[in-house]
């Protein structure tokens, strides 16, 4: 969790960076010393010791970090190399033996000028005055820089099956004539006929009807519906329901939540603050709406990327481009702040990735990746397709509109801030005090470096005095804290005087018409050494924090996107001082063909942009992507059967599962792409095959023993609801369910005294349990750092991270939310009345009822006995208590949690 004083840490990150990297320069310009040779034999271990990416916890980046050692203590002893571990490493005598992979073995003579330079002191020349660029190759196309050596891409890394373009299998006839009607339905009877497995029947429609309705558009189906399905002489009638199903405008409520929780969809920013993000409802609704419509998958990851970018950009493109925004931020006021950047292009990366590609690009951050084909240079490739990104609220209004709204507000914003610039005047001399004070309990070297004149400070000086000018009156990490600013007693009517004018003045701003929360290509340039301005002293200004400016290019400018320079040890990569190669935007390597997707071609529609983002997704979006189809099918396939036929969902490497019928895979992949990237033809596709429709309840001892998980579907896996699908389900069977759909989150009522613990400067709206919260789950509001105790309880996933699936656990905590919770109990009643309502006073008709609304069926005769013995023994049968004690026995159910 970052805090304030990870800006310090930063500085303090860079400056040994700069440190290391002006030794290896010093080296590579030829200077006699023997310790610039050991020195840079040692920065070929930055890419894991260095000062951002510290394994062991052990940095090589200075020789304080040395003899301060890292896990397992000191890492050299001064004269005496024999008995310094770091040496010991080198030479194999302590394992494991260092370096490790990608870096290449020290040589002979590397060793021996490591034990040498110990022998001889460790000594550490100085650091000089500038930093010049470290020595770099580009011999083969392949980068070398800075103890970096990126590694070569073969035909081998190639071979492996996720980066090999899905090829549409020959399809084999089996044994059963209804296993052959269907491609699925054959590649998945041949898989089991392989390994000796036999198969379940078909399941009655009453569990079919229940298990499409929660499927595809997550909500119980009304005894009339099973009724009018299960008497239906058709023999189409199956083919009809799941059309009719997946023309419901449930089906978006009910299968966005799949992809919200790949994109780490939340309505707050999460990290300690977790501040509200109002409009972020937007990109929900959008997501809905694209599955409503059916969008094509190729178009839905094109608008998601690059909407700003397409060539008539629409309202509902913009909308789209959320999903690159909407993850994790420090807070509302410091969205932008330079130190946190890296970590947001870092989150975009990862979540893009791993939702369309299925891999871990990320990993490569620091160093190559350890198990796949993606190199450093493929991350920062990856940085620069991103780098030019500036978060961007895109009016959802015509233009003639939206200029009449800025044009007053601009009007009434100029006037109050020529206010504040004289509230700022008022304080400045009272502000300069209070920092002289904050000044005087800081360390005597970060006195020295402040009251140095700014030309002639060492680098290191630059950053102590940077520090300090980061660091306001409100910063609680402020030594001791400077208290609250006192004026006298004229000063501070003038100022309250002005401040009362000011908030009149911003009453009258006129409505801010709708937006959407997006990006858009601009430029955002970090300074790392910005000079120190006391008024500002404490002000949210951009000099604050190293800013040049966010620029946004208009109609008619010429618009160059910053440059991504290659970041040796994970330093942020937009920083001109770095002095490291700039790396080119593309795709990855392995996935790479000479002369396609351009990302120098940027599009013509209106604003200047780079059209990176769009190169991406185009080159994402591409049938050629050997990855992108497999990744969306196997994600749906999930989603119906509770396990992917590649049980990793984002991860397609090497450390993911391998497919459990690789033919099935591809035949579902190409399929996709010829029927345009249709998701409901694939559910179409699916759900009418008769490995769907197979029963649950089917067993054998043999089949068990061959294959206990049921990887390859013998029988239906029996499957829990989700968190939101049992909530929705809840409310569906008591009648209570507010079908209001889009528009701004509600809040579920959760108890004072969960929400008074959480450490938030976010909201948490107070509410109560009524229709105004009994709209669909979908709609709740997402708090990264509060879930909805139910949901929590029920394994809502991290808002945080991209979920590639949700984990199901069986824990006390379920139990006792079923049969406590305010919710439960309240829906167990309303439920009771529904049913007194619809089958009148006799037990027997409440139980039938009951269980039909539930579970889509009729008890059994033993059921009914059950059920009738535990009315009357709540009280007498027929009354309200007890059938509203019946109704919450059977929510405590599993065959109303799971689907079977």
């Amino acid at each position: 969790m970052h805090r304030r004083s990870s800006g310090r840490k930063a500085a303090g990150t860079l400056l040994a960076a700069v440190s290391l990297a002006a030794l290896v320069s010093i080296a590579a310009h030829g200077q006699k010393s023997q310790a610039p040779d050991a020195i840079t034999i040692l920065a070929k271990c930055g890419q894991c010791h260095g000062p951002a990416v510290q394994m062991g916890k052990l940095s090589l980046a200075s020789r304080a970090s040395l003899l301060q050692g890292g896990s397992h203590g000191p890492a050299v002893i001064p004269g005496d190399a024999r008995n310094s571990p770091l040496y010991k490493r080198i030479t194999g005598q302590e394992k494991p033996a260092m370096p490790m992979a990608p870096v290449s073995p020290l040589s002979a003579a590397e060793v021996a000028a490591i034990k040498d330079w110990i022998d001889q002191g460790a000594r550490w020349p100085e650091q000089p005055n500038a930093a010049p660029a470290s020595a770099v190759n580009r011999s083969g196309g392949l980068l070398v820089y800075n103890g970096y050596h990126e590694r070569p891409i073969t035909d081998a890394d190639r071979q492996w099956w996720s980066f090999q373009k899905p090829v549409r299998p020959s399809i084999p006839r089996v044994k059963e004539a209804r296993w052959n009607r269907s491609p699925i339905d054959a590649l998945v009877k041949a898989k089991l006929e392989a390994n000796g497995l036999s198969s379940a029947s078909i399941a009655d429609r009453n569990t079919l009807i229940r298990r499409a309705y929660l499927d595809l558009v997550g909500l119980l189906p009304s005894p009339s519906e099973v009724d009018a399905f299960v008497n239906d002489p058709s023999p189409h009638a199956y083919e009809d329901l799941v059309d009719r199903l997946l023309a419901s405008p449930h089906y978006g409520e009910r299968w966005a939540r799949l992809w919200l929780d790949v994109a780490r969809y939340s309505d707050s920013t999460g990290y300690e603050y977790d501040y509200d993000v109002s409009e972020a409802w937007r990109y929900r609704d959008y997501v809905i709406q694209a599955f409503n419509d059916d969008k094509p998958y190729g178009q839905f990851i094109m608008e998601q990327l690059a909407g700003d970018e397409l060539d008539k950009p629409t309202h509902e493109s913009v909308t789209a481009t959320g999903f690159v925004r909407l993850g994790p931020r420090v807070l509302d006021r410091d969205l932008e702040n330079p130190n946190y950047r890296f970590d947001y292009l870092d989150d975009i990366i990862r979540t893009t990735y791993q939702s369309f590609q299925a891999l871990s690009v990320n990993c490569a951050r620091c160093h190559d990746h350890k198990f796949d084909p993606i190199t450093r240079k493929d991350y920062y490739k990856a940085v620069a397709v991103f780098n030019g990104f500036v978060e961007y609220d895109h009016p959802l209004v015509p233009a003639d509109e939206w200029a009449k709204y800025q044009t007053a507000a601009d009007k009434i914003n100029k006037q109050v801030k020529a206010l504040g610039q004289q509230v700022a005047a008022i304080e400045a001399p009272y502000r300069k005090e209070q920092f002289q004070r904050i000044l005087a309990k800081f360390p005597a070297d970060i006195q020295d470096a402040f009251r140095t004149p700014e030309e002639k400070r060492t680098p290191g000086q630059q950053l102590l005095a940077a520090q300090v000018a980061t660091v306001g009156p409100e910063d609680d990490n402020a030594v001791d804290g400077p208290g609250p600013m006192k004026l006298s007693a004229e000063d501070e009517h003038a100022r309250r005087k002005l401040l009362d004018e000011m908030a009149r003045l911003t009453k009258q701003l006129p409505p801010r018409p709708p937006v959407a929360l997006g990006v858009r290509d601009g430029d955002f340039r970090f300074i790392p050494h910005p000079p120190f301005q006391p008024g500002a002293l404490g002000g949210i200004i951009y000099e604050k924090y190293g800013f040049r400016g966010k620029y946004l290019p208009e109609p008619g400018d010429s618009y160059e996107p910053p440059p991504a320079y290659f970041a040796s040890n994970g330093l942020t990569p937009f920083s001109e001082e770095i002095k490291a190669p700039v790396v080119e935007p593309g795709i990855l390597t392995v996935l790479a063909k000479p002369g396609e997707h351009s990302f120098a071609d940027p599009p013509h529609n209106g604003y200047p942009t780079s059209g990176r983002r769009r190169a991406l997704a185009e080159a994402i979006a591409s049938k050629d992507n050997p990855l992108t189809a497999r990744v969306m099918v196997n994600r749906v396939w999930y989603q119906h059967f509770g396990q992917g036929i590649v049980a990793t969902p984002n991860n397609f490497g090497k450390m993911g599962a391998q497919p459990s019928n690789q033919k099935l895979l591809d035949w579902l992949a190409t399929e996709f792409m010829e029927r345009g990237w249709s998701i409901k033809q694939m559910h179409r596709l699916i759900m009418n095959s008769e490995t769907y429709k197979m029963a649950s309840g089917y067993y054998t001892p043999a089949n068990a023993e061959k294959d206990p998980t049921n990887q390859l579907l013998w029988r239906f896996p029996i499957k829990r609801l989700e968190a939101e699908i049992i909530r929705d389900a809840v409310l569906s069977a008591s009648g209570d369910l507010n079908l209001q759909a889009g528009g701004k989150p509600f809040f579920p009522p959760v108890p004072e005294s969960v929400t008074s613990q959480v450490p938030t400067q976010g909201r948490w709206q107070k509410t109560e349990e009524g229709p105004a919260t009994w709209r669909r789950s979908i709609y709740a509001y997402v708090k990264r750092n509060l879930k909805y105790p139910m949901f929590e309880v029920f394994d809502q996933p991290d808002a945080a991270l991209s979920c590639e699936r949700r984990e199901v656990t069986t824990v006390p905590t379920q139990a006792l939310t079923l049969f406590n919770n305010e919710f439960f109990l309240l829906q167990s009643r309303h439920l009771a009345e529904r049913v007194a309502r619809e089958a009148g006073n006799d037990p027997r008709a409440q139980i039938t009822r009951l269980y039909r609304i539930a579970f889509s069926r009729g008890p059994s005769d033993r059921e009914l006995s059950r059920a009738l013995s535990f009315l009357s023994k709540q009280g007498k049968p027929g009354e309200a208590a007890a059938l509203a004690e019946f109704a919450h026995v059977i929510f405590n159910a599993n065959e109303f949690l799971y689907t079977n």
